[in-house]
């Protein structure tokens, strides 16, 4: 008979998030400590976390956060963001040296804006640039990889337990209006540095729980538009998916989780109000090969805000809770009851339907 921690857990993975409504700021001890009850939804091969207004003194830099596996490329690299950056200030990112984390790269971070000349000649605009720059040195540029490129935001991902991670970057001495947190456990994937979640492209960021059956055809669709998946697991793919319909197509967060988690055609046939039956059949038809197939719950982090989705058979656990100003999701109640014992209105949202929170206007 196989041993607990022989066996394979495919529902395994720990998500969980908070965020301030009124943009309050909070450090990440909370979101760390959010991480523990949920130890055994991971293995050791990848945690990590997203905050969300950790650098207001660089609030209009794109933050560079960056692996290197050694000096050499580190200048390289260094090189290259000259020549297209104006590079504002760039450091090691602070660690805690911990038994528990091993074999950590070279870890630096780049605030950075684009140089107007290089926009200029290439005719696009930053956030473009940004992108294919991001996708260009993760892979061209062997043995560098930025792993979060947004403003005033910053992704911390290790190979390690959730709560290790966390100890290691000290996230207890950074303050954030949103956070996100992810507990990994591999099943058909490898644990290294880079492939932890949560993965990023600008300001969006992604935690995943779950398998995604469709990823061959996902990938095939994005990569036609510049895209690269070459992280070695399948989470990547649905970054860039977000990416491309809110950013590059313009469609709002809804019908963006309406493409991914499209509803069954019969439930589309069924709807009584016209408009939004026209709406999810166009959908559907223009954006078919970026549905995503298989269980999943995710949680995507932007500028200003959180959304969370689960497939929609709802094949993988995540609530909702809130207390004051706040709002706490997880893959666990025991989770947001670490982050907030006194949280209310307890829920789990219906498969396929987004739960998006947004700062206030006027306050963030």
């Amino acid at each position: 008979m196989k041993k607990e921690g022989e066996t394979r857990i495919p529902s395994g993975c720990a998500i969980a998030a908070v965020i301030s409504k009124t943009g309050k700021l909070m450090t990440g001890q909370r979101i760390v400590k959010a991480m523990e009850p949920m130890h055994d939804r991971s293995n050791g091969l990848g945690g990590g976390f997203a905050a969300y207004g950790i650098y207001p003194e660089h609030r209009d830099f794109y933050a560079f956060h960056m692996f290197f596996d050694c000096r050499d490329t580190r200048k390289k690299c260094e090189a290259f963001l000259k020549e297209h950056f104006e590079v504002v200030k760039g450091e090691i990112i602070p660690t805690r040296k911990i038994p528990e984390i091993t074999d950590e790269p070279i870890i630096w971070r780049y605030f950075v804006t684009p140089l107007k000349s290089v926009l200029a000649d290439l005719q696009l605009d930053e956030k473009e640039f940004v992108a294919r720059t991001v996708v260009k040195i993760n892979n061209e540029l062997n043995g560098a990889y930025v792993f979060s490129s947004g403003k005033n935001m910053g992704t911390f991902k290790a190979v390690g337990f959730p709560e290790d991670v966390g100890r290691f970057y000290r996230l207890d001495e950074y303050e954030g209006y949103s956070w996100t947190a992810h507990g990994r456990y591999p099943t058909n994937t490898p644990g290294w540095w880079g492939g932890a979640h949560p993965f990023t492209l600008l300001d969006f960021s992604v935690v995943h729980n779950g398998e995604i059956s469709s990823y061959d055809a996902n990938r095939r669709f994005i990569e036609m538009f510049g895209y690269k998946c070459n992280l070695q697991t399948d989470t990547e793919v649905i970054t860039y998916i977000l990416d491309y319909l809110i950013r590059r197509q313009g469609l709002t967060l809804g019908e963006a989780a309406s493409v991914i988690a499209a509803p069954f055609w019969s439930t589309i046939d069924g709807k009584t109000d016209e408009y939004d039956k026209e709406k999810h059949n166009y959908l559907r038809t223009v954006f078919p090969s970026l549905l995503v197939t298989g269980p999943f719950s995710i949680v995507l982090g932007f500028d200003g805000g959180l959304m969370a989705l689960n497939d929609r058979l709802k094949l993988r656990s995540m609530v909702v809770g809130e207390k004051d100003d706040k709002v706490f999701i997880a893959s666990e109640e025991a989770a947001i009851r670490v982050m907030e014992p006194e949280a209310e209105n307890i829920w789990s949202p219906a498969g396929g339907e987004p739960v998006i929170v947004k700062i206030k206007e006027g306050d963030f």
